[in-house]
């Protein structure tokens, strides 16, 4: 089947044919550690692991590294704020989101790459650029002049920045001989980090880290870029700006896939509304698996609204899924027909919620064979853990419970049976009768 994958560069569905046969190299913009990853880290990086996880599947050899942006106008300040290192910043916040992608079972980046470990490389590039003639340098660093490249905004299908754009991370000086110039190497101030150069001590600018590692893990052209829709301008447009002007060849990426927004019960998640929501926060109440199966019952280029409701509705379905999956034996064979629907709709651009349907309609299908070992191998792709006994403590209180229930079963005291049920389940566990006798686990699971 013909993999077919929506290229943001030339906005159309283009059959996807990697640089080197069945290789590729894949890109996403990571995250920068001052605080706690959110929500919208969760959807982005959620969609890029099933997608990297789907790319394996369908037999590529792939490299897929995400960037860490380990120094920040951000993390400057938090670091001031909390009157510690940015190095201490960096350490606990980048620690805090790994284990936040470890506990969502986004395992499929082979390297996260620290923008402060890449630092030689940067600021090769920023020599380059001042060599060729692509940055100026004014009183706090060295900028790229955007005159100087006729195709900047050829991603976003626009040309500069407008002065009541609202993106973040824009670059202010007065100085900069266009409004949209970026910085390319900023400065340092008294007191903050600074790397040595004879270019001026200092420390990188926000795109440039990005072009640095991937021309040293990948070279000078690769085939895949992703990263929230957020970041398309003018965040991607400077990479290009960047990496293209250094090398004079084109395109720096032959695929942009782009994830879309996250809101939050219709709006826009932000602190001052506080309705900001951290991984963490959310992983107190729902399974990891819940909140993967919420973000993939939605396509990955379309907004997601997060609300209660939604996510209760996604818990609701897991569960419902997951039972029936418990239920199932092996018996050795593999359902082709379903395996063929599925790799299908996952061959339209990513398409996860018809995915998701194909394995419903297959748990459904009395008639079907191989179902534990179909469901296996879509669920490589999901990542929902459908299949795998779950392990949990069962208090000593709950078993006395449960074993006094089982006592009065067996005298066929079903009052006292059905009392001793409802006082196991208000402390958080469910009793299920089965032929093979009783089970316990715990609510939600």
């Amino acid at each position: 089947m013909t993999l077919k994958l929506y290229n943001t560069l030339t906005r159309k569905k283009e059959i996807f044919k990697p640089i080197k046969s069945k290789e590729i190299k894949m890109f996403v913009c990571g995250p920068t550690v001052y605080d706690y990853s959110h929500l919208g880290h969760a959807k982005t990086y959620i969609q890029f692991d099933l997608i990297a996880k789907y790319f394996r599947w369908k037999g590529y050899k792939l490299f897929y590294i995400e960037n860490i942006t380990d120094i920040d106008d951000k993390i400057i300040k938090k670091a001031d704020l909390e009157k510690i290192s940015w190095e201490k910043v960096r350490n606990l916040y980048e620690k805090c989101f790994l284990e936040d992608m470890k506990e969502l079972n986004i395992n499929s980046v082979d390297k996260y790459a620290r923008a402060t470990d890449y630092m030689e490389n940067i600021l090769s590039q920023v020599k380059r650029l001042i060599k060729k003639g692509f940055a100026y340098k004014i009183s706090d660093g060295w900028y790229f002049d955007l005159n100087k490249d006729e195709d900047y905004g050829k991603l976003a299908k626009r040309k500069d920045l407008k002065e009541d754009d609202s993106v973040s991370r824009i670059d202010e000086n007065k100085e900069k001989r266009n409004f949209g110039d970026f910085c390319l190497w900023k400065f340092s101030k008294p007191g903050e980090p600074v790397w040595e150069s004879e270019i001026g001590n200092g420390r990188p600018g926000w795109h440039i880290e990005d072009t640095a590692i991937t021309e040293k893990e990948f070279g000078e052209q690769y085939d895949l870029h992703g990263g929230g829709i957020d970041l398309i301008f003018p965040h991607h447009e400077a990479e290009i700006a960047q990496m293209e002007s250094i090398s004079g060849k084109k395109p720096l990426v032959k695929y942009w896939m782009h994830t879309g927004f996250l809101k939050i019960n219709k709006n826009k998640m932000s602190k001052s509304l506080d309705n900001f929501k951290t991984i963490r926060d959310l992983l107190k109440i729902y399974k990891p698996e819940v909140i993967r199966y919420f973000v993939i019952s939605n396509h990955y280029r379309k907004p997601l609204d997060f609300s209660d409701k939604t996510l209760e509705s996604a818990k609701n379905s897991y569960e419902r899924l997951r039972n029936i999956c418990e239920t199932l034996s092996d018996d050795g064979k593999i359902s082709e027909k379903y395996i063929k629907e599925f790799e299908k709709e996952m061959d339209d651009d990513l398409n996860t919620p018809k995915a998701l349907q194909v394995l419903w309609k297959l748990v459904r299908d009395e008639k079907a064979e191989g179902k534990f070992q179909t469901i296996k191998k879509m669920d490589e792709v999901f990542g929902l853990k459908l299949l795998e006994k779950e392990k949990i403590q069962i208090p000593n209180e709950i078993k006395k419970l449960v074993e006094e229930r089982e006592k009065a079963r067996k005298n066929k005291d079903w009052k006292k049976s059905d009392e001793l049920r409802n006082k196991i389940n208000k402390l958080g566990f469910v009793v299920n009768d089965t032929p093979k006798g009783w089970e316990i686990k715990k609510e939600g699971m």
